[in-house]
């Protein structure tokens, strides 16, 4: 029976790569959704001014402390909170947020992540090519000294 597929240590080297690849991201997307989840499921009950009303911002967005992390709900989803005054009710409030410089990070993260996924595979077609090339010389040769 012929082994169908790539098959040999560069395959397995390659399969490795894309797993480990595959299971860094994946507990970022199971967080994403869960919190979803988690707010689609919430009552609404007690909307936020926010919502509702003009506010004005009258704290950027900053990164949750330990300590605002486990006692503000909004901390949960992105890490990062402002703090909102609503004009209307006088309430302050805080809204969960997302930074500049988080996503700037995470975006060059990604970039970064692409470019060396694309060097590997840049070099694993330069060696494949290589090999088949080597193989067609070979056949061409014995077809040569056939004759």
């Amino acid at each position: 029976m012929v082994p169908r597929g790539p098959t040999g240590p560069r395959c397995y080297a390659l399969y490795a790569v894309l797993g480990a690849l595959v299971c860094g991201l994946w507990p970022a997307a199971a967080v994403m959704v869960a919190s979803d989840e988690r707010r689609s499921a919430s009552p609404v009950a007690a909307t936020p001014c926010w919502r509702v009303e003009d506010f004005v911002v009258a704290q950027e967005c900053t990164r949750c402390s330990s300590f605002q992390a486990k006692t503000i709900v909004e901390c949960s989803p992105t890490g990062f909170i402002e703090k909102i005054s609503c004009a209307t009710s006088k309430r302050d409030e805080f809204k969960s947020c997302r930074s500049a410089v988080m996503e700037a990070h995470v975006f060059w993260r990604f970039v970064g992540t692409m470019m060396c996924i694309a060097t590997i595979f840049a070099v694993l077609v330069v060696c494949r090519q290589r090999v088949l090339d080597r193989k067609a010389l070979e056949k061409v040769r014995k077809q040569i000294e056939s004759i």
